[in-house]
């Protein structure tokens, strides 16, 4: 059996994580995934953490828990690197992208971990660059994408032109996908 990939997502109320989890598992169903994408979270209002899950495989899956152990960690937002212990359970080949302007390395002695693989991009400028607004979710899906392999540009690109084309007008749309491009192309690893 192909192993399951999973997710955890950190970010404060209304900043698209839940979004996200849950468009990263639609773009691994169309490619023939079996796929969960979930939230976590009470009656926090915006701005308060929260978490969502996202998991990929080409076997069915068989487990309906929150994820503890994940092989990636995305944080949307690097001030939960001081209130939430975001790289908790995160395998010792996991992969952790943050939010952040701050250098890959640095990101690593701020979290104290010792294995893995850590990147960075500054999701919430290029969100402001391209949308106008700080909201990071598409952004960090381009750089989440570039990081793992797991999903062409161009097919992630196309999905939510499909996805998202009634709901948001042309330049929102436009502005999204450039974001998820521009983060495809900037986000930086250790």
């Amino acid at each position: 059996m192909e192993k399951c990939t999973e997710i955890r997502w950190h970010a404060r109320g209304g900043q698209g994580a839940v979004t996200a989890a849950k468009f990263l598992a639609e773009v691994a169903l169309a490619s023939g995934k079996d796929i969960q994408a979930f939230p976590e979270y009470g009656p926090e209002r915006m701005g308060a953490p929260i978490k969502a899950f996202t998991r990929i495989s080409s076997a069915p899956i068989s487990i309906y828990c929150g994820v503890k152990n994940p092989d990636i960690v995305v944080v949307l937002d690097e001030t939960l690197l001081d209130v939430v212990k975001v790289a908790k359970g995160l395998s010792d080949d996991g992969v952790i992208l943050v939010n952040t302007d701050d250098d890959p390395t640095d990101v690593r002695k701020r979290l104290g971990i010792k294995k893995g693989k850590v990147y960075a991009i500054n999701a919430t400028s290029i969100a402001i660059d391209t949308l106008g607004r700080p909201i990071p979710n598409t952004p960090m899906i381009g750089a989440l994408i570039k990081i793992t392999g797991m999903a062409p540009l161009e097919d992630v690109t196309s999905h939510f032109a499909k996805t998202f084309g009634k709901k948001f007008n042309q330049k929102i749309l436009e502005g999204n996908i450039e974001a998820i491009r521009r983060a495809y192309e900037r986000v930086r690893g250790e």
